[in-house]
């Protein structure tokens, strides 16, 4: 007996089924069909990952509850939502999210100051209600942020990149991604880690 072959079993090295394979299994010649697409008309294109990723076993209602509300909020076609795309980063632990497309940064930055997003943001940073949940942006004209909240495994640019405290320069995504102080963050610092001493 072969090693773990049994002796009645033929391989690929038989005479018998290297002839057969030769016959019946051809290689069909496909063609590739390669395109690309002309972003021209989005020179401020915004393209932002998002997940959200159960911690504990609380965070499966968390995480599935959440599955309508983003479904409905993007029904209602926010302007400057190009195209939305969902994502299962895995199953165990359960981690899925999106990538959505946007015309530009002022529009992104205007749905999430907007309802339901402030809501859900503000509820979020309250408790995490056992999920972690994180985003990376990329913009066309320059400039990446990303922020990651009770994120216990380094995902995306945290597998390489200096992880530091959200906090003065690095509290706000308009900040991180363009370093300019824009508008005003859903929380801000004093909202969320009340008064500095």
């Amino acid at each position: 007996m072969r090693t773990g072959i049994p002796a009645w079993m033929p391989t690929v090295e038989s005479p018998r089924v290297a002839e057969w394979l030769k016959r019946n299994c051809r290689a069909v010649k496909t063609s590739v069909s390669r395109r690309t697409v002309d972003l021209s008309q989005y020179p401020d294109l915004v393209v932002i990952y998002l997940g959200m990723r159960v911690n504990r076993l609380a965070g499966l209602k968390t995480l599935f509850g959440f599955g309508p509300k983003i479904s409905d909020s993007v029904a209602a076609k926010p302007d400057g939502l190009l195209a939305h795309e969902n994502i299962v980063y895995s199953l165990f632990p359960m981690h899925a999210g999106m990538r959505q497309y946007w015309r530009d940064m002022p529009s992104l930055l205007a749905w999430t100051r907007s309802e339901p997003h402030r809501v859900w943001w503000k509820n979020f940073l309250a408790n995490s209600g056992g999920t972690g949940f994180w985003h990376e942006t990329y913009l066309r004209q320059g400039g990446m942020e990303a922020i990651y909240d009770d994120v216990p495994q380094p995902i995306g640019l945290m597998r390489f990149a200096p992880v530091v405290a959200a906090r003065g320069p690095m509290f706000g995504a308009e900040r991180r991604a363009a370093g300019i102080s824009g508008s005003e963050p859903i929380v801000n610092e004093t909202e969320l880690y009340g008064q500095e001493e």
